[in-house]
């Protein structure tokens, strides 16, 4: 059983049209599938049949997940976020100590990251290093590359 997860509106969507898709467009392919199989005959050497079952298993696992996902999430206020110190969906202005370089993330669940849109999961090394800090706060974050030092110079919504 995993635990609570939080997500924006817009990651809970997503979710909830993922298992829709899921449920009432693939579910029903793969039914199909399976039928289709069982008419050509002998199942004991029915490599669709097989193939089809398998791929059926491996759907409702898939659904069967997303729906304990969806029913742990909780959905944030973003209005009502603290900005004293840096929480999940909070967005972060930091500069990197030794390089100077300067770098905006908004923390996010882990499923909602994207680092391309400057969305970074909580549950990374960078985001677990953030949480908590305040402007002024200096984090020190082990990474792949060695040690890195973030100063946190803002936090918004």
């Amino acid at each position: 059983m995993s635990g609570l997860s939080y997500y924006t509106p817009e990651g809970f969507e997503k979710m909830n049209e993922e298992l829709k898709q899921l449920e009432s467009v693939e579910r029903p392919k793969i039914s199909q599938q399976i039928a289709e199989a069982r008419d050509k005959g002998d199942l004991s050497e029915n490599a669709e049949y097989d193939a089809a079952k398998e791929a059926q298993g491996i759907l409702e696992a898939k659904i069967a997940k997303l729906k304990e996902t969806i029913s742990n999430a909780r959905i944030i206020d973003e209005s009502t976020l603290d900005t004293s110190k840096v929480l999940i969906l909070s967005k972060v202005k930091v500069k990197n100590s030794k390089t100077k370089a300067v770098a905006s993330y908004t923390l996010v669940a882990a499923k909602e990251a994207n680092l391309a849109a400057g969305k970074i999961s909580v549950e990374s090394p960078i985001g677990k290093g953030l949480l908590g800090k305040k402007v002024g706060d200096i984090a020190e974050i082990n990474v792949p590359a060695g040690k890195v030092e973030f100063e946190v110079l803002e936090i918004s919504r």
